[in-house]
């Protein structure tokens, strides 16, 4: 599977704005997932307090790469043995791609149209299905 070449042009011309409010998002976003999932802070006690801002070049290198996947590969393997020491399950995924989604649309406000929205919800999905993925991978060899 892969992504739509719509998803992929909206992506690209959204990367700009996305990156210089990162952080912003991300703060923003972990705000929301702690407001309505309390239950995963937990899984957050032992992250650096920089947390919010590896998550923001994790999501600005996401977008500016949409198109060349394969650029990410040491960054995705790196994720993944994380979210495994942290017990990241497959049933995290959408509760973090709501507060993201939610965070970038409080953030960018008119910019990001329903049209924007839907596009980094298919991306946000399918680099989580890759995280699913080799997550599994690794939980079985643990």
């Amino acid at each position: 599977m892969s992504l739509s070449p719509k998803t992929v042009e909206i992506i690209k011309a959204t990367a700009a704005p996305v990156a210089a409010n990162a952080e912003a998002i991300t703060t923003r976003m972990y705000e929301i997932l702690f407001a309505n999932h309390p239950e995963v802070k937990p899984m957050f006690e032992n992250a650096d307090s920089d947390q919010h801002k590896k998550l923001a070049a994790a999501v600005s290198a996401y977008a500016a790469n949409i198109d060349n996947l394969g650029a990410l590969s040491k960054a995705v393997e790196k994720m993944a043995a994380t979210h495994v020491k942290v017990a990241v399950k497959p049933e995290h995924y959408p509760i973090v791609g709501v507060s993201l989604l939610s965070a970038i649309k409080d953030v960018l406000g008119d910019g990001a149209t329903d049209e924007v929205i839907e596009a980094w919800k298919e991306a946000y999905f399918f680099l989580a299905d890759i995280l699913i993925a080799r997550e599994k991978e690794l939980y079985t060899q643990a």
